[in-house]
């Protein structure tokens, strides 16, 4: 063993003591440091992917919509899109602004409409659902959003009335169209407030019939295989579907979003490193303290022909196993 490092050690770990106190605490304070900084990106990345996790959930992994605001043909789209082995499931969907009404207390919310007879949604109702039951959702009913149904006033079992865009469409004409009583079969929460706050999910049909679609849908939800790529698949789809149509994945879709989480990541981890960077210094003010105690038995050590990098290379070491030391319990 080298002298430089036998010295080092002897000095981390003096003759009848277990372990040097100034040893001790700059090596708490690198693995104070370096626990806050995995603690805060660990917190900071089961942010990310939860966020995540509810986008993929109520969104899908891509979207399938039309310029023309509706899916031409969507049967025959939605046959392309099934053949593909890179995809799961496949869910048509409408979706758009509509006007619910309880004891003169309205409320604008997002409204989605799925084809029930499909055994995969895309979405999974069934995790979210906080009162009543999925199977009670039919063409004259609706499930509600926690958060609008508190601003409702509203439980499982409540009439609403529904309002659609139709029907101003219909006032042009002079024709007046009556508003839809429906049922509140149950409510759901996601968990994400974005959705939670205010949306309503609907039959298919429902949404076909108050926004006149006939038959068609305004897009359609696609989940991939584990082991698929959505990029790929996107880009892929792309090519497949006429150029009326247009798949983009959920990260595409959510551009902004993501990038704001992204950076507030970086942000946070620039800010924690400092507190590394602090436990740094106090290794070096403990080994500068240590070479002034020590300017003798240094000036000893040349004189008995050690070099000043040797003599330097000792307190580094020293420096070296506590900082690696600290890390790793950290």
């Amino acid at each position: 063993m080298p002298w430089y490092l036998y010295l080092a050690l002897k000095q981390l770990f003096p003759t009848g003591k277990r372990f040097s106190f100034t040893t001790f605490i700059t090596v708490v304070g690198v693995l104070l440091g370096v626990m806050v900084l995995i603690i805060v990106q660990s917190v900071m990345n089961g942010f990310g992917e939860e966020i995540r996790k509810k986008i993929v959930d109520y969104h899908g992994d891509i979207r399938v919509f039309s310029n023309q605001g509706f899916i031409p043909e969507t049967q025959a789209v939605l046959g392309l899109v099934e053949g593909r082995s890179d995809i799961a499931t496949v869910a048509p969907y409408a979706e758009g602004i509509v006007l619910l009404q309880h004891d003169n207390r309205p409320a604008f919310p997002f409204i989605r409409g799925l084809d029930l007879e499909r055994t995969d949604l895309g979405i999974p109702l069934d995790e979210f659902m906080l009162v009543g039951d999925l199977d009670e959702l039919d063409d004259e009913s609706l499930l509600l959003s926690s958060g609008l149904a508190r601003s409702l006033g509203v439980t499982v079992g409540s009439t609403v009335e529904l309002y659609s865009p139709l029907m101003l469409e219909r006032l042009k004409y002079d024709e007046i169209l009556l508003p839809r009583e429906l049922l509140v079969a149950g409510i759901f929460e996601t968990g994400w407030n974005q959705i939670d706050a205010n949306a309503v999910i609907s039959t298919l049909r429902l949404m076909q019939e108050i926004y006149n679609l006939g038959l068609e849908a305004h897009g359609l939800l696609i989940r991939t295989t584990p082991e698929a790529d959505i990029d790929v698949v996107s880009s892929t789809l792309n090519q497949q579907l006429p150029h009326s149509l247009s798949a983009t994945t959920w990260r595409d879709s959510n551009r902004d979003l993501l990038w704001i989480l992204k950076l507030e990541k970086t942000i946070m981890f620039f800010i924690i490193i400092f507190i590394v960077l602090v436990a740094s210094f106090s290794i070096a003010i403990a080994l500068t303290m240590s070479v002034m105690r020590k300017t003798r038995e240094i000036g000893l050590l040349v004189a008995l022909g050690a070099t000043p990098r040797q003599a330097a290379l000792s307190f580094c070491i020293q420096g070296l196993i506590i900082g690696i030391v600290g890390a790793a319990l950290g």
